[in-house]
């Protein structure tokens, strides 16, 4: 394998999952953020942040899976008032995708790849129409799964079709494991990278020294995600990693996903849980690296929305 790796370390790409400990860091020197998904509407985030005051719960991301599309205007204006208000990021889906479409391979057990994706140029066209009105809503991030909405979308932050300050922030969806995809994704516009759930420390550590993108991490991830409790690695994870958004869902909890008010109730319950669920990570990682830094608020490089 001499060959194989000799040319990997050429391209500026490791040739081995090592953990190594990461120098890079975030623009103000901080090493990890933190960041609560699954905030379905205003309710839901005003939950959220009200259980994260009554903990102590610094939080810079939000983010939600349902997407803009399937939030009145009025929703869209009162999310993006709150998270300026509080100078966090607020990062909605783009949507819609095959999972949701018509699509019977979406939905076939060996299918599951193109459930994230934009199926034919019709839903291109739909995924771009819905960063461009959570674009005119003020909020300034969108998660992207499919690598031809991120092309397009970064083509057209480029041009001035959408804000120069828009970000990509790449969804677990895609799926990209390795250095050298995680890189091209860099290359197309991506801002962020949220990593698959299931990846060790040392191929955490491959990943990041091949790009310089905030990984984004779940130390805990949904059940249909893997359902993973890594509350005991995120010391090695904000190590390996940094620049890291620490990422808490949750297992044993309904997918809720696409949500809406017949859902508020549970929706506002899993994302009180997560907060707890972040104090209980956030606690272990001060124990075991206590000299691990965070980020304070306002944050430079964070995509908090435009004030109205």
């Amino acid at each position: 394998m001499r060959q194989t790796r000799e040319f990997l370390r050429s391209q500026g790409l490791p040739a081995e999952d090592a953990p190594i400990t990461s120098t890079k860091r975030f623009p103000d020197g901080a090493q990890y953020r933190v960041e609560i998904p699954s905030t379905e509407g205003p309710e839901v985030l005003d939950a959220v942040l009200a259980e994260a005051d009554a903990r102590q719960v610094l939080v810079h991301r939000i983010s939600q899976g349902s997407g803009g599309m399937l939030l009145t205007d009025d929703e869209l204006d009162a999310m993006a008032s709150t998270a300026a208000g509080r100078s966090i990021e607020l990062s909605l889906f783009a949507r819609p995708l095959a999972g949701w479409d018509t699509s019977p391979m979406a939905t076939a057990s060996a299918g599951g790849a193109v459930a994230a994706q934009a199926r034919g140029a019709e839903q291109l066209v739909h995924v771009l129409e819905d960063i461009r009105r959570t674009a005119d809503a003020g909020i300034r991030s969108v998660l992207v799964t499919d690598l031809g909405v991120l092309k397009v979308a970064s083509a057209m932050r480029t041009a001035g079709d959408l804000p120069p300050d828009m970000q990509f922030k790449i969804s677990v969806q895609m799926g990209l494991a390795n250095p050298a995809s995680v890189r091209i994704a860099e290359e197309l516009g991506a801002d962020t990278y949220n990593v698959p759930t299931d990846l060790s420390i040392g191929q955490l550590a491959a990943i990041r020294a091949a790009t310089d993108l905030p990984l984004d991490i779940y130390v805990e991830a949904p059940d249909d995600m893997g359902g993973f409790v890594r509350h005991f690695e995120i010391a090695d994870i904000v190590r390996v990693a940094a620049p890291v958004y620490v990422k808490f869902g949750l297992r044993n909890a309904p997918n809720i996903y696409p949500s809406g008010s017949h859902l508020t109730p549970t929706a506002v319950a899993l994302g009180r849980e997560r907060v707890r669920r972040a104090q209980l990570g956030l606690d272990m990682l001060r124990r075991y690296a206590p000299d691990a830094t965070a980020s304070d608020l306002p944050a430079e490089g964070l995509a908090v929305p435009a004030a109205g």
